[in-house]
């Protein structure tokens, strides 16, 4: 009977055809030794578009060198530091009846661009090409406490967990310390003007799926956990997508993806094309994977029984034969000793 009762699941597959969806990516990564006020997640795809400093949907826990969460302080109105007025692009303290417009401090693109943060600052110069190698001097990121912020946060760990949305084609997502620039075809890192030799970019990736789970999904670098040996090194996960459609017992379907990978370490020591962190470059199968559960039929299930019951008596069937004869057998033979 549980023969009957249980589901089978059929393997099916066919092209995929679908077009304009999206990629849910799921991540949960640890980095023991790398803080959560350095930490950046970028992506970016084909097609061109460009996510930098993901925020939404996107969690940073702060840890301590044992791994465990930092609780976040609560702001304290009697002691916190007086905070200067913002500096004017124009040289002066903003006044009371002026409206804000902070200095790019260089890399405006245009006389009448404001940078009234020290996000706005970075962006600034990672659309000109440039690092901001001195952050010292930018007023916003002192009003803001950023500098303190990456002092006070030196020798923590970071855990960076949330959900991706991402077009549907082949692309990549990276964490890193700092930001991502590009200059002369070369992919760099604005450092956030931090006075480091090296980072340590050590991870265990708590989970990386794409799209929703279903039963018997796996995922090959759950639980992976690596170590940087070296002063600074690159992480490269080569993944291939699977587009994946699993239709339960009673038909619901669930459209997500499996994944397979390949992985790949380079030391910092092969040139300044090494940037510190950790790449995962995935690409799409065109073939997709169908997983259907199915019953089968009563008159699947008599036959399976009627096979059964059938092989059973013919099995016995053997045995009682085996055994009269041999019976016989003996008996003759006694009975053959006693009148010799």
């Amino acid at each position: 009977m549980g023969i009957y009762l249980s589901a089978q699941t059929q393997n099916q597959l066919v092209v995929d055809t679908s077009r304009g969806e999206t990629l849910q990516i799921n991540l949960d990564i640890t980095f023991s030794a790398l803080a959560c006020s350095v930490v950046s997640l970028d992506a970016m795809d084909i097609s061109g578009e460009q996510h930098l400093n993901v925020r939404h949907n996107i969690f940073k826990k702060r840890l301590d060198v044992h791994g465990k969460a930092i609780d976040a302080p609560k702001p304290d109105a009697i002691n916190a530091p007086k905070v200067q007025r913002p500096l004017q692009k124009h040289g002066g303290r903003l006044e009371h009846n002026e409206t804000y417009c902070g200095s790019c401090f260089g890399a405006a693109s245009s006389d009448d661009e404001c940078c009234n943060s020290c996000e706005e600052v970075r962006e600034a110069y990672r659309k000109k090409g440039w690092a901001l190698i001195n952050i010292d001097i930018i007023d916003q990121c002192h009003r803001e406490g950023f500098i303190e912020r990456v002092k006070e946060e030196a020798g923590e760990g970071c855990n960076i967990y949330g959900k991706l949305e991402v077009n549907k084609v082949a692309g990549n997502f990276h964490i890193a310390p700092g930001k991502l620039f590009q200059q002369s075809a070369m992919h760099l890192l604005d450092l956030l003007g931090i006075r480091s030799d090296s980072f340590n970019v050590s991870h265990i990736v708590n989970e990386l799926s794409f799209g929703a789970h279903f039963p018997g999904r796996v995922n090959p670098l759950d639980k992976i956990t690596s170590i940087q040996k070296d002063q600074n090194g690159m992480y490269q996960y080569f993944i291939k997508v699977v587009p994946t459609v699993y239709t339960d017992i009673r038909g619901s379907e669930i459209a997500t993806n499996q994944f397979s990978v390949t992985e790949h370490y380079t030391a910092g020591d092969h040139g300044p094309r090494v940037v510190p962190g950790v790449f995962f470059f995935y690409d799409l199968s065109p073939i997709k994977v169908k997983f259907t559960e199915k019953r089968p039929s009563f008159l699947h299930f008599l036959t399976t029984v009627c096979a059964i019951v059938g092989g059973v008596y013919t099995v016995a069937s053997i045995i009682d034969s085996f055994i009269y004869h041999g019976h016989r057998a003996v008996k003759k033979k006694m009975e053959l000793g006693k009148f010799s």
